[in-house]
């Protein structure tokens, strides 16, 4: 590992996704935190947005304007979808050697005429979509150790695709019959004032959203079609659960090709046998949130259904560590040549 710390920032710092980058960066053994963007708090100490913060020095928040790019080697960028593109390109162009790992969704998607029916407007910066490479770190390790621009998964097609593209793959279910029962946390919904995520309203109850027009859904048939060698439609429906932060996705899926349950289980545990975050659970264990709460770990878990030649795949994960800011830092290892678990090794939080 280099003596000489890496100089990171950080935009849209006061987000949630935001704040758990800065938690995670400031142990981590190759990182120093040099900008930390937040236009709404500009001019605010990180401790007086975050308290859990204030334990630590960090930089004052900045607008983007103001921050200086020329003083960082690599940025993460946690901003909403739609605000990321323009900047990533003004800071590229003017500091072509910065690396970027964007967790937002505005370079996930590589045909630009979906981006448009997706998010409604055409994308600003097609030139940098070429070169992005998808951050799914298990399946595209190679070729984010050499890129310059990462485009992060979202939480729900990391936990999704990480449980389904190597059954997927193989064969050994129908890409498409694919139905997706997905469960986040109110975290994943983002830190601004939404009535759906008051207290009174999100507590002591479960709510379905965005039913069968989530901005994921494209994410998930995206990588699934090329896993299949065929364009794929997904059933796909997010809710949201009252608790700040995990994910549950629960996978029903036709088996071909003969394939039994084991058999599915099998592969997943071959495919992640030497993934440090992956881990495949034993038959009769079920996946729960709170295995993985606060870090960067995935566990998935393979049940015969109950009607013959299907099976259920349940995959859990943290939202905001392997789903966001965890999958973020460990793809800037790659890109640094560091030790990819470096400053991702924290033991899910229990109870």
């Amino acid at each position: 590992m280099t003596e000489k710390k890496i100089r990171v920032g950080v935009l849209g710092a006061s987000g949630y996704t935001g704040a758990d980058l800065v938690r995670l960066a400031v142990p981590h053994p190759a990182m120093e935190i040099t900008a930390l963007t937040a236009n709404s708090h500009a001019g605010k100490p990180m401790a007086e947005v975050f308290p859990h913060l204030s334990f630590v020095e960090l930089p004052r928040l900045t607008t983007v304007d103001e921050a200086d790019w020329g003083s960082v080697d690599a940025v993460f960028c946690g901003l909403p979808h739609g605000t990321t593109q323009e900047i990533t390109r003004a800071v590229l162009g003017k500091h072509p050697k910065i690396k970027f790992i964007d967790m937002s969704a505005d370079f996930r998607l590589r045909n630009p005429e979906t981006y448009r029916r997706w998010y409604g407007h055409e994308h600003q910066a097609l030139d940098l979509q070429d070169e992005a490479v998808y951050g799914l770190t298990e399946h595209y390790r190679s070729a984010i150790t050499d890129a310059r621009l990462v485009a992060c998964p979202g939480c729900y097609p990391t936990a999704t695709l990480l449980a389904l593209l190597p059954i997927v793959a193989a064969g050994q279910v129908d890409a498409s019959d694919l139905i997706v029962d997905a469960k986040s946390g109110v975290s994943g919904a983002g830190r601004g004032l939404k009535q759906n995520v008051l207290f009174s309203e999100a507590g002591e109850g479960l709510s379905p959203y965005s039913v069968g027009k989530h901005r994921h859904a494209p994410e998930i048939e995206q990588e699934i079609s090329k896993a299949a060698g065929t364009d794929v439609i997904v059933n796909f429906t997010p809710h949201l659960i009252p608790m700040s932060r995990g994910e549950l996705c629960t996978s029903y899926v036709r088996l071909t090709g003969g394939a039994t349950p084991d058999d599915l289980r099998a592969t997943l545990q071959d495919v992640y046998r030497d993934e440090p975050f992956v881990h495949v659970a034993p038959a009769g264990v079920l996946p729960q949130t709170q295995n993985v709460r606060g870090s960067n770990y995935v566990q998935i878990g393979v049940i015969p259904d109950r009607i013959p030649g299907r099976a259920i795949v349940i995959s859990v994960l943290d939202n905001l560590v392997k789903g966001s800011a965890g999958q973020a830092i460990q793809n800037f290892n790659l890109m640094f040549g560091l030790e990819e678990t470096t400053g991702l090794m924290q033991q899910p939080l229990f109870p």
